[in-house]
């Protein structure tokens, strides 16, 4: 009988906080726009309406965490992330 082939095990291409990719066992917790730099949650029904429409899935990127994200220089989505994003509107206002 022949014996399968070992499986390597999944990896996910994550970004930093430098904003420089790097590979995880772990999937990311955070979705985000390379160009837009918002990121929020993974089920987020504006992302994914973006996604549907096929404009967004070139720039997607993933992050770790939220703290991740928002080193990296993202906002957090207003649809999403309200009170995230109202606190990061407040903090730039003024």
């Amino acid at each position: 009988m022949a014996r399968a082939a070992p499986v390597a095990p999944r990896t996910y291409t994550l970004l930093g906080a430098d904003r420089r990719p790097y590979r995880s066992a772990v999937p990311g917790q955070f979705g985000g726009h390379r160009q837009a730099r918002i990121y929020g949650r993974l089920d987020c029904p504006s992302a994914r309406r973006a996604i549907a429409r096929g404009g967004y899935v070139a720039h997607r990127v993933f992050f770790a965490d939220e703290p991740t994200a928002v080193a990296a220089g993202y906002r957090p989505c207003a649809i999403c992330l309200p009170a995230a994003y109202a606190a990061w509107k407040s903090g730039r206002a003024g």
